[in-house]
């Protein structure tokens, strides 16, 4: 991130004493911020702007939280990272934050320097991953700044969770990547029970391997899971 460029961001916030802290620090700490008091604004800001990050309340007026997410990632197909502010601590929540396409989640009340350093942490991969915009295993396609996946001139659609467990393994390709460094990377600290990652796979291969002549996922036992075409590797 270049010292001269000032990061922009996107709150989502109905609280107004939360938003006008959140709002105020930021800017002291060199950050150019955007706001919005409920969720059909803030949607129409995140789609209609190019953000470096969006923190979004998950209790909104007019569209919660979760909905703007979702139609953040599976109709607009805004790849924005996303960091959720929420009163609800249970893992069932935090897990349905994230498949719905959130990068990250903090919990209320949360401290303020807190969220800047998940902030920096997300803009700064985000913006690492962003020099990758395709990415190609056989005649699997997928194009990390516009969402698109695509098998042999087919577009595909994946849930978020599916789409973050493809493009790990396709960034690692060749290699094999473990359970726990993938769950790793989609979920971060939250880790899902041991059946939420089987679950995923399962049906990103219903997606990208079953109606296809030719398996990319692989299951290497007692290792881990690669993304591979078999008949180039030969």
């Amino acid at each position: 991130m270049a010292a001269d460029t000032r990061p922009t961001l996107l709150l989502i916030e109905d609280h107004k004493d939360i938003a006008e802290m959140v709002m105020a620090y930021l800017d002291s700490r060199g950050f150019d911020a955007d706001y919005a008091a409920d969720g059909i604004t803030g949607l129409h800001l995140a789609v209609s702007h190019e953000y470096d990050a969006i923190i979004l309340d998950l209790m909104l007026p007019g569209m919660d939280g979760l909905e703007v997410c979702r139609k953040l990632r599976n109709e607009a197909r805004r790849d924005t990272p996303v960091i959720m502010l929420t009163a609800r601590d249970t893992l069932h929540d935090k897990i349905t934050g994230l498949d719905t396409g959130a990068d990250d989640y903090l919990i209320k009340p949360f401290a303020i320097q807190e969220l800047e350093a998940r902030l920096r942490s997300l803009i700064r991969r985000h913006k690492g991953e962003a020099a990758k915009e395709t990415l190609s295993i056989g005649d699997l396609t997928v194009d990390t700044a516009t969402l698109a996946v695509q098998r042999g001139g087919k577009n595909l659609s994946l849930t978020p969770i599916g789409f973050k467990i493809l493009t790990v393994l396709m960034r690692a390709s060749p290699a094999v990547v473990s359970r726990r460094e993938l769950e790793r990377q989609v979920w971060g600290d939250i880790l899902p029970d041991s059946d939420t990652l089987r679950s995923h796979l399962y049906n990103l291969r219903k997606v990208i391997d079953k109606p296809f002549e030719r398996q990319l996922l692989h299951t290497i036992q007692g290792s881990g899971y690669r993304i591979v075409d078999a008949d180039v590797e030969k």
